[in-house]
């Protein structure tokens, strides 16, 4: 059964940001992201969670009930390249069962999926992509 994608505005009390996100619907408070949020590096692809609505009517996350099976990467795309060669990788990437993203046109954000037979970072390598990766340090602490 294929579930309803809905627009909820999810306001995040830690980062003081709202965001409005198109999610899964799997219950009366319960989303599944169906891409990444950019400004919330918990909320990938994949990621189920429950909120509470708040006083001005946005949600909050109450908990992160699944956290995604795929690991999640960000990158500053060059001018360098044009979109096909990015859209090389993109396409390999979701060939194999996995999703990409572009936001803002030059921040690109991957999902590999397990068991993902190659690696990435030689895969950009291999077709000569000057990527810079986008590390968030307090993601751990969250």
């Amino acid at each position: 059964m294929k579930r309803e994608l809905v627009k909820i505005e999810l306001y995040d009390k830690r980062e003081k940001v709202t965001s409005t996100l198109y999610v899964q619907q799997l219950g009366e408070r319960q989303f599944k992201m169906v891409d990444n949020a950019l400004f919330n590096c918990r909320l990938t692809f994949d990621t189920e969670f429950e909120t509470r609505i708040n006083s001005d009517g946005k949600h909050e996350i109450v908990r992160i009930s699944k956290a995604s099976d795929y690991t999640t990467r960000r990158f500053m795309l060059s001018a360098a390249h044009t979109e096909a060669d990015y859209r090389m990788l993109g396409d390999e990437l979701t060939n194999r069962g996995g999703f990409w993203q572009v936001d803002m046109g030059s921040i690109a954000t991957v999902n590999i999926p397990k068991g993902f037979e190659y690696d990435l970072d030689q895969v950009i390598e291999d077709l000569g992509l000057s990527l810079i990766e986008i590390v968030n340090d307090l993601e751990d602490e969250r």
